[in-house]
């Protein structure tokens, strides 16, 4: 989609944007990584950065509630396979990260550099590896699509409107999603109802260089 969009919006709500939202919105630079392990922890010394837990419960992670205590001026080298993978492999001039929180704010930046969008949803992987659709992706998509000006692919309005149908109450659709239950099993709740909260964050990550920072 890069070559026909004047502006890249990624989207990974449970939790890879939302963590970005939660990380940049205090200051922090958030270098995407597609792997764990050594590999990572050797890309976070070239970065001269922190490397993310990979376990959520223990220090800063990609549990969007570990981040909300980041100092300010913190880089972060933070993998998941979705959103990060996606963010690491993008080459454009203008990408830009979305999540339930903040999609109102991304689609008026969007909108300020351009007219085609490409709006991707990074939907998740089944412990075999295999990618799978997930609902709150799609969700968050279309809270961005609603907000951006212009005609819309027939996915596009698909994503919208399923936006519009949950929207009044996102909290229980994120809860419900199989990612949603999935994190409820291993104890991180509260990722879930930071992530579900809607347009109460102005601010909007940028993909520069290697690194998401505040716009």
């Amino acid at each position: 989609m890069a070559p026909v969009s004047e502006v890249v919006i990624l989207v990974d709500v449970l939790s890879f944007t939302t963590a970005l939202d939660v990380a940049t919105s205090r200051g922090a630079t958030v270098f995407p990584y597609p792997l764990k392990q050594a590999a990572a922890a050797d890309y976070a010394a070239a970065m001269d950065a922190v490397l993310a837990s990979p376990d959520r419960s223990a220090g800063i992670s990609l549990s969007p509630t570990s981040l909300r205590g980041l100092p300010g001026g913190s880089r972060l080298v933070l993998p998941s396979p979705n959103g990060a993978a996606l963010s690491f492999a993008v080459h454009h001039p203008s990408v830009l990260a979305a999540c339930l929180r903040n999609a109102p704010a991304v689609a008026r930046a969007a909108a300020g550099w351009g007219s085609t969008f490409a709006v991707i949803p990074a939907g998740e992987t089944w412990s075999t590896g295999e990618l799978r659709p997930c609902l709150e992706d799609l969700i968050g998509a279309g809270a961005a699509i609603a907000n951006l000006p212009g005609t819309r692919s027939p996915e596009a309005e698909l994503a919208a409107a399923c936006f519009q149908h949950f929207r009044s109450d996102l909290l229980s659709a994120l809860r419900q999603s199989s990612s949603g239950k999935e994190l409820t099993e291993r104890g991180f709740g509260g990722d879930i109802d930071l992530a579900a909260e809607f347009d109460v964050s102005t601010n909007v990550p940028r993909l520069v260089g290697r690194g998401f920072t505040a716009l």
